[in-house]
């Protein structure tokens, strides 16, 4: 995308930001626990879908499921959970740009600061020499859409793809309750690199 493209967007140039509102969707739930644990001793409302909520929850962290957050339920066997407006919206706005801002409030989209996710192990279930079937389904839809708006807005938001970005995600949320421009440049190149 050309520079002169980026800065017709507007919103203002963000340092260091601010982590209020995660969403987390992960296949592999390594590390989950003690990211979970870390974001809420900080405040930040989690976001969450099946199995990761239910991985949180069980350990006693409070989680607001996706589905009552939208306002719409996961739907088609759980193919359609996190392809909604006030997922994408929340990630993809440009903070300080008034035309954004204005479209958020009308349509009561909050802002989501921080995307967590691994994608499903397709690659691994072809592998296995899983039916047909089973390896459709194994085809991730909205984490690639996710990882992909999260990256491509990470002016404003953080995107963590692999448990092993968590330890560096903790420390930085814990000395200033955000993170700072280069880290979230950092993870959104790993991101890109992970879905192209």
């Amino acid at each position: 995308m050309a520079a002169h493209t980026i800065a017709s967007i507007g919103g203002k140039e963000a340092e260091d930001v601010p982590i209020r509102r995660a969403l987390l969707s992960v296949s592999d739930k390594t590390g989950l626990v003690a990211l979970g644990e870390a974001l809420h001793a900080k405040g930040v409302e989690l976001l969450s879908t099946g199995g990761t909520a239910k991985a949180l929850r069980a350990a006693g962290i409070p989680v607001v499921d996706v589905a009552d957050y939208t306002g719409f339920p996961e739907m088609l066997g759980g193919r359609v959970k996190t392809l909604h407006p006030k997922v994408h919206g929340g990630i993809m706005y440009v903070r300080g740009n008034a035309e954004h801002e204005a479209s958020v409030k009308e349509a009561g989209i909050k802002g989501i600061d921080l995307v967590v996710l691994n994608l499903y192990a397709f690659e691994a279930t072809v592998a296995k020499g899983a039916d047909f079937g089973t390896c459709v389904e194994n085809v991730d839809i909205g984490g690639p859409s996710m990882l992909r708006s999260s990256a491509k807005n990470h002016r404003y938001v953080t995107i963590a793809t692999a448990p092993d970005q968590y330890a560096e995600l903790i420390a930085s949320l814990a000395a200033t309750g955000g993170t700072p421009y280069a880290l979230r440049k950092k993870f959104a190149a790993a991101a890109f690199a992970h879905s192209a």
